[in-house]
């Protein structure tokens, strides 16, 4: 014998009596489905999530874990006056003979070593460099570690960030960062829509319990994180797989992509030179007299001095400061003359490009040092705590035996069609953009509709009102 639990006023809330759809407003008939799409999209995608959120926790603490870490490397006791680049560099290539030199970091400030990098060197992953690092006051070689990206992330970061990024699985492992904050979005903004249409005495935590109460926590926190999770969404497409590509395409449309100081020599170029040897950053005049000509434009550290690519190429130094306030200025110099042969000012960037560099940097913790890695980590920890309460509020949901009551079917029936087909154009647009919201949103739309239709025939209909 079985006892149909009573419901109680939290529980199960009596289903309000159906009214015509033409003497509803506009609100009353989309609830019902962002209700629907929030609860399965949260549901479906919160594993994926999770990860995210988890690997975007460890990638923010990895900052200040690298400087305790790999602190050898990294600082040295400060000297009276620092050596000549060359020198520096000289004594990294004594050590590692191997490779060539595809870049020079001088030490940006006091107390701080010198990094020169190699690639090609055998053992090191061929995206990554090997990076040599000096002291710059006795040009004593302090270690060697492998390099990644224009962070110059270290082996612990570059770890976790991959980790982050792909699971350590390549291109293919793209998709779930890229699935995943193709959806965040999607879940914050419904979330936020849901929260805020709920009646204030609903959004209460004082004296509630059980399922109701986690609601409150669960939608408490979500609405004042909402706007965080949408940018971390927004800026981690930007260098995704396939919206990244749809984002650099539209970019370029619009004249805004990141431009790039022009490397090309003058015309005394490939003469006077020290016999262009590839890799041994002794081009011409010199590192000392290139470093001397960008500190006369103004280029102060940190810097990045890359050698002539070949012949006909030109030094660039670089600022590569990705803490606010943003150093990206860049210049070429003639590797025969030491004259400076273009210009670029981060100020003269588009206004897209400037945006993208700002994004980007501020969702990998980087353009406000600290506050910015804590307040990543307080985001993730936030969206851990949430999808844990969402999933308890899916157990609570269930009846008895039944775990998860499902949100009813055919809530899009009950949307106006001067609302509904603006709504599907644009869902279509941002499918388009954003493939891995649009194809798995598809997807999802045909296997409900399948379903509803065979549970249908079957008499089985789950079409009706939807609460929460």
């Amino acid at each position: 014998m079985t006892t149909t639990p009573t419901p109680t006023t939290d529980d199960a809330p009596s289903p309000p009596a159906p009214v015509p759809a033409q003497g509803r407003g506009a609100w009353s008939t989309l609830r019902p489905l962002v209700l629907r799409l929030h609860f399965y999209a949260g549901v479906l995608v919160a594993p994926f999530l999770l990860v995210a959120a988890l690997t975007g926790l460890l990638y923010a603490a990895s900052f200040q874990a690298e400087k305790i870490v790999y602190d050898h490397e990294l600082t040295v006791p400060v000297g009276d006056r620092e050596l000549p680049v060359s020198e520096q560099v000289a004594a990294a290539r004594a050590a590692h003979p191997d490779g060539e030199i595809t870049a020079v970091r001088p030490s940006p400030e006091p107390g701080a070593t010198t990094r020169v990098l190699l690639s090609g060197i055998p053992g090191v992953d061929p995206g990554h460099t090997l990076a040599v690092f000096v002291d710059p006051y006795t040009a004593k070689v302090r270690g060697e570690l492998e390099q990644y990206g224009s962070t110059g992330a270290l082996p612990l970061r570059t770890w976790i960030d991959e980790f982050h990024r792909d699971l350590h699985l390549g291109e293919p492992g793209r998709l779930y960062s890229e699935f995943a904050a193709s959806w965040l979005w999607v879940i914050a903004c419904g979330g936020l829509v849901l929260w805020f249409s709920r009646r204030r005495t609903q959004r209460k935590l004082r004296g509630t319990t059980g399922r109701r109460r986690t609601l409150g926590l669960h939608g408490g926190v979500g609405a004042w994180v909402a706007l965080g999770f949408v940018f971390l969404s927004a800026t981690g497409l930007t260098w995704s797989a396939y919206a990244g590509a749809h984002i650099g395409d539209l970019r370029t449309a619009l004249g805004q992509e990141t431009p790039a100081v022009s490397a090309a020599a003058g015309e005394h170029a490939g003469h006077g030179t020290a016999g262009g040897a590839g890799g041994d950053a002794a081009h011409g005049v010199g590192l000392d007299r290139v470093l001397a000509a960008a500190r006369a434009e103004d280029l102060d550290n940190p810097v990045e001095i890359v050698p002539p690519a070949d012949e006909g190429s030109a030094y660039v130094v670089q600022q590569i400061q990705r803490s606010w306030p943003t150093k990206e200025d860049a210049v070429a110099v003639d590797p025969a003359t030491g004259q400076v042969t273009d210009v670029l000012r981060f100020e003269d960037f588009p206004v897209l490009a400037k945006l993208t560099r700002w994004g980007i940097d501020l969702h990998t913790g980087s353009l406000f040092g600290l506050v910015n890695q804590i307040a990543l980590m307080l985001l993730a920890l936030c969206l851990i705590l949430l999808i844990l309460w969402g999933y308890r509020m899916w157990w609570q949901r269930g009846r008895g035996s039944a775990f998860g009551r499902p949100i009813p079917r055919g809530a899009w029936q009950q949307v106006p069609p001067q609302v509904l087909v603006p709504l599907l154009a644009l869902v279509a647009v941002l499918g388009y953009f954003v493939p891995l919201f649009g194809i798995p949103l598809a997807a999802f739309l045909a296997a409900d509709i399948v379903l509803g239709e065979i549970a249908h025939r079957r008499g089985r209909r789950t079409y009706g009102p939807a609460s929460r």
